[in-house]
């Protein structure tokens, strides 16, 4: 770029995204002249999904702005928790976040998710066709414009990166009421009614079912229930504030 200089400085939390010569307070930038605030912003590495207010000498303005010689930017981080109007509060979460979507899932929250890289275009499109927030930690996709909404996945651990959903967006939580396998909606099941679809052991050992409304999955209180209780049981203590 060969154009007017600013100055531009980066809240904290989005160092992860920008050059070292940025993180440290102020720095100066040569824009074109010509380009959106919104543009420098994401050339200079941080996704819009996750910057928050943008203040030019201290005064809020739009993405849309086009920056002029000798203003000073301040990139905020995102509200938290972060409104997100015009739709119920669901997501949509790309093919590297299997175990985020099924815990989710486990606390009530409505969470779209294909094991199959089905490509960002088509994540993109369908997070603007059913109003979903997209989650993910790929930084060009959560650029891509056709996106309704999105969010950066700060972690690689799944106990964090739930935290930091949870912390972010504070869903209504209703644990045990959707599958973790397909995202739909489970009811009590009769085990006269899903007999057939259990193995003798199970029979004999429990009694009470759910099952999911869409794929007909059965679930029971198993083997692995204490660790689910725990993800529940951690979630509803930390942000049970919002919980059905």
């Amino acid at each position: 770029m060969n154009g007017p200089e600013i100055h531009i400085s980066f809240a904290p939390r989005l160092g992860l995204f920008v050059a070292a010569r940025h993180r440290a307070g102020r720095s100066a930038v040569v824009t074109d002249g010509a380009s959106t605030l919104g543009h420098v912003v994401e050339s200079l590495g941080v996704p819009l999904t996750e910057a928050g207010r943008l203040l030019v000498d201290g005064r809020p303005v739009t993405p849309a702005h086009v920056p002029a010689a000798g203003e000073h930017v301040e990139v905020l981080g995102v509200e938290r928790p972060q409104p997100v109007p015009g739709a119920p509060l669901r997501f949509l979460l790309d093919v590297h976040l299997g175990t985020l979507a099924r815990r989710l899932r486990l606390l009530g929250v409505d969470a779209a998710y294909e094991s199959e890289d089905i490509g960002d275009p088509a994540l993109a499109a369908w997070s603007a066709r059913e109003r979903r927030v997209l989650l993910s930690r790929d930084r060009g996709l959560l650029r891509r414009r056709e996106l309704w909404a999105g969010a950066y996945v700060y972690s690689d651990q799944p106990d964090e990166q739930l935290r930091d959903v949870l912390e972010r967006f504070a869903p209504r939580l209703a644990p045990w009421k959707r599958c973790t396998a397909c995202n739909g909606p489970l009811t009590d099941a009769d085990k006269e009614a899903v007999r057939e679809r259990l193995e003798q052991g199970t029979r004999r050992t429990y009694d009470v079912f759910a099952q999911c409304t869409e794929c007909d999955r059965v679930y029971w209180r198993g083997a692995h229930h204490a660790r689910l209780e725990a993800i529940v049981e951690n979630a509803l203590r930390e942000f049970g504030g919002a919980a059905a």
